[in-house]
C-alpha cells in the first residue's frame, strides 16, 4: 500500500514537469522556484501557514472548552438543563459555517452597537469564534460519547463509597473518558484546519487568502490554487500523523491498564 503511494506521488510529481515543460496553456513558472517571481510567489503562499496554524488551534482550544461546558448540562438530572443542552447542539449544527461567519463578522458588531460597545471584529478573530461555536457543538457530542462509553459500573461504584455526580464525574468516570475521547478531538482538529480556509471571504490573510490574490495578480488559478492544495495536503498529513500516534499511544495504554 505504502508502495502505491509513492508511485502516485511520482506519478503527480512527473505530471507536473511534463506540464511545465510544454508549450501548452500551462503556466508553472508562476510556482517555479527557479525563478525570482515563482520563489516570491511560493513565499507569500507559505507565509499563510502562520495565520492558519494559528487560527486554528486557538479556535480548537476554545472549542474543547465550550464543548464541555455545554456537554456537562446533558448528564444533569434536571430536564431544563438537559433541554438547554440538546437546543444548543442541534441548533448549531444545522446552521452551515460560512452563513455563521458572516453574521459573526457582519452581525456581531452591529448588535454590540446597539447595546452601546464600542467592540469591533476583525477578520482573523471573526474567524476563530465562528468555528469555535461551529465546532463546540461537534465537540460536545464527542464528550457525551466518550462519558457514556464508561460502564454504568464505575458510577455506581463511586456512590457506594459516598462520591457526589460531580466528585463522580471528575475523579472517576471523566479520566477514564479522556483516553477515548482525544483522538476524536484531535480528528476534529483536522476539520478546523479546512474549514479555516473560509476565513478568506473575510479578507483574512491565511493560506486560501493568499492564494486569491496571487492569481488575481498572475491570472493562473489551476498553478496556484494546484500549490494550496498541496499545502493543506501537506498540514493535514502532518496532523493525521500526529492522531494516528495519540490513538496508537492512547490505545495501547487502555490495553496495559485493562
Amino acid at each position: 500500500m505504502k508502495s502505491f503511494k509513492y508511485i502516485l506521488v511520482l506519478f503527480f510529481l512527473v505530471s507536473l514537469a511534463s506540464c511545465s515543460s510544454s508549450s501548452g496553456n500551462w503556466g508553472w513558472y508562476v510556482i517555479d522556484p527557479t525563478t525570482k517571481s515563482g520563489l516570491a510567489n511560493i513565499k507569500f503562499l507559505i507565509g499563510g501557514f502562520g495565520a492558519t496554524i494559528l487560527l486554528s488551534i486557538i479556535a480548537a482550544f476554545i472549542s474543547i472548552i465550550l464543548g464541555l461546558v455545554v456537554a456537562l448540562p446533558g448528564f444533569s438530572n434536571n430536564f431544563f438543563l438537559r433541554s438547554l443542552n440538546r437546543i444548543y447542539v442541534e441548533f448549531i449544527r444545522a446552521i452551515p459555517l460560512l452563513p455563521m461567519l458572516f453574521w459573526v463578522f457582519y452581525g456581531l458588531p452591529v448588535i454590540f452597537q446597539s447595546l452601546g460597545l464600542k467592540i469591533e471584529i476583525d477578520a482573523f478573530w471573526g474567524a476563530v469564534i465562528t468555528l469555535a461555536i461551529s465546532d463546540s457543538a461537534f465537540t460536545a457530542e464527542i464528550y457525551r460519547a466518550g462519558i457514556q462509553s464508561i460502564s454504568r459500573g464505575q458510577r455506581e461504584a463511586a456512590q457506594t463509597i459516598g462520591l457526589s455526580q460531580f466528585q463522580a464525574m471528575r475523579y472517576i468516570i471523566f479520566p477514564q473518558a479522556l483516553r477515548r475521547i482525544l483522538p476524536p478531538l484531535a480528528n476534529q482538529f483536522i476539520y478546523i484546519v479546512k474549514m479555516s480556509a473560509f476565513a478568506s471571504v473575510i479578507g483574512m490573510q491565511e493560506l486560501t487568502r493568499r492564494a486569491n490574490e496571487i492569481v488575481v495578480t498572475e491570472y493562473r488559478p489551476l498553478e496556484i490554487y494546484t500549490l494550496l492544495i498541496l499545502e493543506y495536503l501537506v498540514l493535514v498529513l502532518l496532523i493525521s500523523f500526529a492522531v494516528r500516534w495519540l490513538e496508537k499511544k492512547l490505545g495501547s495504554n487502555e490495553s496495559n491498564s485493562n
